[in-house]
């Protein structure tokens, strides 16, 4: 089981970043790379956001202690 936790506050970490870059992107914050179809689409702004928080309750669940 610590295995598991282990493995899902790695991956809650990996989907939090790439949310926020999602979302910064589809907010047109972030502008790079400059070839990204993401830019300034708020599409994309709302599945960074949904996949930010996804990651955010995967690290929360694999910190918790039993």
């Amino acid at each position: 089981m610590r295995a598991l936790r282990l493995l899902a506050q790695v991956l809650g970490v990996a989907l939090v970043l790439s949310g926020g870059l999602w979302a910064l992107q589809g907010l047109g914050l972030v502008m790079w790379p400059a070839e990204s179809f993401m830019l300034a689409e708020r599409q994309w702004a709302l599945y960074g956001t949904i996949t930010a928080i996804i990651g955010a309750l995967l690290f929360w669940w694999g910190s918790r202690r039993r």
